[in-house]
C-alpha cells in the first residue's frame, strides 16, 4: 500500500482544520506529511508552464515570503511558522526566512537547516523539465531521505487552486477538507497574516494606502508606531465580513474545479467529523488514499485532538453576526451546509 506513483493532496480553505490533519496524517510512519509548500511559492511561477531547470526549482523553494517576513519583523506569531528561531538556528525573526523553512522542513526534523542545504544541493542537480515531475522529484527525494513510502501535500487555501492543481497532476487524489465558514472566518480575524491578506484584497482601494511595494520597501526593523502602515494594519481589525466574504471566495474559485474530477478522485471530509470521530474519519481517509490504516496510527492521531473548539460566531453581536452570516452565506450553500 502507499504506492509512490500516486499523487495525493489535502486541500481547503485557511483555518479549516487542515494542519490538525497533516499532524494526524504524519504518525503514519510510510507518509512523507508535506506541510504548506505550494501556498507560499511564488504565484506567478509555481504552476508555470514547459520546463523549468533545476536551478529555478532551488530559487522558487528558497525564496522568502513577503507575507511572513512583514509579519515576523514586527514581532508577531503566526503558528503556521514552526522553524525553530533561536541561539543554534541560521534564521532570525530579522531575516526572510527560506518558504520550506517557514513550516515545510521544521515538520520533518529537527535540525531544518541542514534539511534545507540537503534540499537545495539536491534541487539544483535536477535536469531542466516540467514542474509536475520537478515537484515530484523533490517529494520523493524527501520520502526516501526521511524513510517514507509516499507523500501527501498539504496546504492553507490551497481549494483556491484546486484548479492548478489538477492541472498539474491529472491523476492525483485530492481530500477537501472544510469547516463551518462563521468559524473558520472568525478564526482568520484572529491570524495576523490573514490581516494582511484581507487589506491587500478589499482595502487597498482606499485614498492613500500604501501599496504592497511601498510597504515592502520601509524599514524591515520598524516597530508597531504610527509611522509604519504595516504594524498599523496587524493591529486592525477588519470588518468581520471581509473574513466571510474572503473564505466564500476561496470556495468560489476551487469548487467549480473540483466538479470536474472524478469520483474516485475527489472526497470530502468535514472538521467536525475529524473532531468527534477521529479513527473512524482516518479510517476513510485511508481508504480514500490507499494508505495502510493499521499498525495503531490511527489512535495516536486521534490523541491529537484536543476537543472540540469554542466557538466565538455565538458570541458575536446581533449585527455582526448578521453581516458575517451574509458573507459566508455563498460560500456555505457550495459546501451544502446551507440550502
Amino acid at each position: 500500500m502507499c504506492a509512490i506513483e500516486m499523487e495525493r493532496f489535502i486541500v481547503g480553505t485557511g483555518r479549516c482544520g487542515s494542519t490538525l490533519l497533516s499532524r494526524m496524517i504524519a504518525e503514519q510512519p510510510d507518509v512523507l506529511s508535506v506541510f504548506e509548500f505550494f501556498n507560499g511559492l511564488d504565484m506567478t511561477k509555481r504552476f508555470r508552464r514547459g520546463p523549468v531547470g533545476g536551478a529555478e526549482v532551488a530559487a522558487l523553494i528558497s525564496q522568502e515570503h513577503p507575507f511572513v517576513t512583514m509579519v515576523l519583523k514586527r514581532g508577531y506569531e503566526v503558528e503556521e511558522i514552526t522553524y525553530p528561531f533561536g541561539p543554534n538556528a541560521r534564521y532570525t525573526r530579522d531575516q526572510g526566512l527560506p518558504w520550506v523553512l517557514v513550516s515545510t522542513l521544521p515538520r520533518l526534523t529537527d535540525d531544518p537547516d541542514s534539511l534545507f542545504d540537503e534540499l537545495v544541493a539536491f534541487a539544483r542537480t535536477l535536469p531542466s523539465q516540467g514542474l509536475p515531475d520537478q515537484y515530484e522529484a523533490l517529494f520523493g527525494w524527501l520520502a526516501q531521505r526521511l524513510g517514507n513510502r509516499c507523500w501527501i501535500e498539504r496546504s492553507g487555501s490551497s481549494i483556491d487552486y484546486l484548479g492548478d492543481l489538477h492541472a498539474l497532476y491529472p491523476d492525483a487524489r485530492f481530500l477537501h477538507i472544510h469547516r463551518d465558514g462563521h468559524e473558520t472566518a472568525l478564526s482568520m480575524r484572529e491570524h495576523a497574516a490573514y490581516r494582511l491578506a484581507i487589506y491587500f484584497l478589499f482595502q487597498m482601494e482606499s485614498e492613500g494606502a500604501p501599496t504592497i511595494d511601498e510597504l515592502r520597501g520601509l524599514d524591515p526593523a520598524a516597530t508597531p508606531s504610527d509611522d509604519d502602515p504595516v504594524s498599523r494594519i496587524l493591529a486592525s481589525r477588519p470588518p468581520v465580513e471581509l473574513y466571510g466574504k474572503y473564505w466564500s471566495q476561496e470556495l468560489q474559485n476551487g469548487m467549480p474545479a473540483a466538479g470536474k474530477l472524478h469520483a474516485t478522485q475527489y472526497r470530502e471530509v468535514r472538521f467536525e467529523d475529524v473532531i468527534a470521530r477521529p479513527e473512524e474519519t482516518l479510517r476513510d481517509i485511508a481508504d480514500f488514499f490507499d494508505i495502510d490504516p493499521g499498525g495503531g496510527w490511527r489512535a495516536r492521531a486521534a490523541s491529537l485532538v484536543r476537543g472540540v473548539p469554542p466557538t466565538r460566531y455565538d458570541a458575536l453581536p446581533a449585527d455582526e453576526q448578521e453581516r458575517l452570516a451574509g458573507a459566508c452565506r455563498p460560500g456555505m450553500q457550495l459546501l451544502g451546509r446551507i440550502r
